[in-house]
């Protein structure tokens, strides 16, 4: 478990959350694309929280999940009472609890956006899943391609491409960084892991994701991880 560091000017912010007690329970962070959405969020807007890490594809694995999630899955937040156990309903909460960090976009339009290609993330893309699974700390480049896979990948560009339509060259989604791009993360460590060759603008985009503190200490974590999943560590065509 740890905490998050914390810009110590943020001291309502502070407050609010220690009063809430928010504990969120992650799977590894190597293998997580679902825990990595709400983890990035919460400590790129200096949200504090307490981190309990379940390792994933392991014995026990199951059983441990249960203690903390009615589904049986990861990521949960824990908030006081409250067990919030959905990647996408985790972040809304946190957009409603602290509104004055914007962690979605100001603009109304813009915010709508950001709810629509978080919630297409959420539901579809599953070929891409299934070719080109999360693994952060492995190299398969070149591998994953099926046809669906590439439709999968065209789609994300396609998105990506409309979001930054009206933003700067070193912008993300919607200009600031937004629950959008912790949810697009992600997608960011799996073209890393398999080599998918992007536009010069995309991959700069996918590049600064990467680069984000909050990002790359989720990647610093994901290395440093000791527990293996060999299903998930060889890639068989």
């Amino acid at each position: 478990m740890q905490t998050t560091e914390l810009d110590p000017t943020l001291s309502e912010t502070l407050e609010r959350a220690e009063k809430a007690g928010l504990t969120l329970v992650i799977g590894s962070k190597n293998y997580s694309s679902w825990s990595m959405r709400p983890w990035v969020a919460m400590t790129a807007f200096n949200i504090p929280f307490r981190e309990i890490v379940v390792p994933l594809h392991q014995a026990d694995t199951t059983t441990t999940i249960a203690q903390f999630s009615p589904a049986g899955r990861v990521p949960v937040l824990l908030a006081g009472e409250t067990v919030i156990w959905d990647s996408l309903a985790i972040c809304e909460y946190l957009a409603e609890q602290f509104r004055e960090q914007n962690m979605w976009p100001r603009d109304v339009v813009k915010r709508a956006q950001a709810r629509s290609v978080c919630a297409e993330m959420h539901a579809g893309f599953l070929d891409l899943r299934r070719a080109m699974w999360m693994n952060i700390r492995a190299d398969f480049h070149g591998k994953g391609r099926t046809p669906g896979a590439q439709g999968d990948i065209g789609r994300i560009c396609e998105i990506w491409e409309d979001c930054m339509a009206d933003s700067g060259p070193n912008d993300y989604l919607f200009g600031d960084f937004s629950i959008a791009d912790a949810y697009y993360a992600p997608v960011v460590m799996r073209f890393r892991t398999y080599g998918v060759s992007l536009a010069p603008a995309l991959q700069a985009y996918a590049d600064r994701v990467a680069a984000h503190p909050a990002v790359a200490q989720w990647i610093a974590g994901a290395l440093a991880e000791t527990v293996t999943a060999p299903r998930y560590d060889t890639y068989l065509d």
